[in-house]
């Protein structure tokens, strides 16, 4: 087991996620990662998060492995957009599955380990559960929803010393933006004060001041989007 305090990154193999792991890691936190394709990120276990028994089995493999975790932050997900009557239930019931589901679980199953250290659970979300988006409901809704339990869940163990928060990225340049995407097209980028997509590292910084020296925020959401949302 790690001597160092261990920290749990769901969809840590690429986009935010990898650039957490980067920056916990630098904080001198071991990072262990649950990601449904995990490829050669360290310490990582292939995981869909939106399955509870599977992230109940995976958290216990990493915490014999590495050691019980103090930080946690969820970041895994996946984005589409589609006209609202154009978005099948299936598709509805995915995306809460994963984005919403995928936080409940981890957070159950981590939750006895955060209240023995009194440690951090930092949730990503998005700007357009903010602000909302043409083309976004699906997607909106279930981070969102991500924002309501975050809120309710800090309240919830507040008297254990756990602090949970959420980021709320505005379009990130990450994989999950195709080339072609509208958030990257130079007349969308003209509206932002900042004219640039937000890079990982910046959230990951964010991310990474929760966990580490926000000591007196729980509940809070911290906007990263280029002033999206102001």
């Amino acid at each position: 087991m790690s001597e160092q305090p261990v920290a749990l990154v769901t969809g840590g193999a690429s986009g935010i996620g990898a650039a957490v792991v980067e920056a916990l890691t630098a904080r001198g936190y071991t990072v262990g990662c649950l990601d449904l394709n995990p490829g050669a990120a360290e310490n990582a276990v292939a995981t869909d998060v939106s399955d509870a028994g599977a992230v109940t089995r995976a958290v216990g493999q990493l915490r014999e492995r590495l050691g019980p975790v103090s930080a946690v932050v969820t970041s895994a997900g996946y984005y589409e957009m589609a006209p609202v009557s154009e978005i099948s239930v299936d598709a509805w019931r995915r995306m809460l599955r994963v984005h919403l589901g995928g936080l409940v679980n981890v957070a159950r199953a981590t939750l006895p380990d955060l209240r023995a250290a009194r440690g951090s659970l930092v949730a990503v979300a998005s700007e357009l559960a903010v602000g909302g988006g043409d083309e976004d409901a699906h997607y909106a809704a279930a981070k969102g929803a991500i924002l309501g339990l975050v809120r309710s869940l800090a309240a919830e163990v507040a008297d254990t010393g756990v602090r949970i928060n959420a980021v709320a990225p505005g379009p990130t340049d990450t994989p999950l933006l195709a080339a072609d995407s509208p958030w990257r097209a130079p007349e969308y980028l003209q509206t932002l004060p900042l004219r640039r997509l937000t890079t990982p590292a910046e959230v990951a910084r964010c991310v990474e001041y929760l966990v580490c020296e926000a000591t007196f925020s729980t509940g809070d959401v911290v906007n990263v989007n280029s002033g999206a949302v102001i």
